[in-house]
C-alpha cells in the first residue's frame, strides 16, 4: 500500500490512492459559530431579514457544500455521501449562532473535510445573509470533533 501523502516521491502534489484501502462506515462532526452583536441574532429570532429564514438558507448551503467539497479543496476525493445534517442554533446568552455538521458514508476515505467544509459554508451563509445589518460578526472555532472508522481509527474531542 502506498503512504499516505499528498506528495509523490519527487515531491510534486497529489491526490492519494485509497484503492487498496478497506471500505468502512464513516462519518464525522464538525462545529464552529458566528459571533454577533446581539440586535443581530434577535432579528434572526424574529425572522427579520428581507433575504430569507437565516437558519434555513445556511443549513442547505451547509449541505450544499459538503457536497461539493472535492470542487472547493484541492486533492479531496469526490465522496458519495450518505448523509449530511447540518444544524444551526441560536445561543442567545451567547450571541452566536451554533452550527453542528455530520457526515456519513461507507467507503475507503474519511469525511472529515467535508463535515469541515458544511460548517464553513453555513457560517459563511449566515455572514452573507447578516452582513446589512453587521459587518463585524467573525466566525470561528470551526473544528473537528468527532470521527469514526478508517485505519486512523476514532477521534473524539470536546
Amino acid at each position: 500500500m502506498s503512504e499516505f501523502t499528498h506528495f509523490d516521491s519527487a515531491g510534486r502534489a497529489r491526490m492519494v490512492d485509497v484503492t487498496e484501502k478497506s471500505v468502512t462506515d464513516r462519518s464525522a462532526t464538525a462545529r464552529g459559530r458566528v459571533f454577533a452583536a446581539p440586535e443581530t441574532i434577535a432579528k434572526i429570532k424574529a425572522g427579520g431579514f428581507g433575504k430569507g429564514d437565516v437558519l434555513a438558507v445556511a443549513r442547505l448551503a451547509g449541505i450544499m457544500g459538503a457536497k461539493k467539497t472535492p470542487d472547493l479543496i484541492p486533492l479531496c476525493h469526490p465522496l458519495s455521501l450518505t448523509k449530511v445534517a447540518v444544524d444551526l442554533t441560536l445561543d442567545e446568552a451567547a450571541s452566536t449562532v451554533e452550527i453542528e455538521a455530520t457526515c456519513r458514508l461507507a467507503g475507503r476515505t474519511g469525511v472529515e473535510m467535508e463535515a469541515l467544509t458544511a460548517v464553513t459554508v453555513a457560517a459563511l451563509t449566515v455572514y452573507d445573509m447578516c452582513k446589512a445589518v453587521d459587518k463585524a460578526m467573525r466566525i470561528g472555532d470551526v473544528r473537528l470533533v468527532e470521527k469514526t472508522g478508517g485505519k486512523s481509527g476514532d477521534f473524539k474531542q470536546d
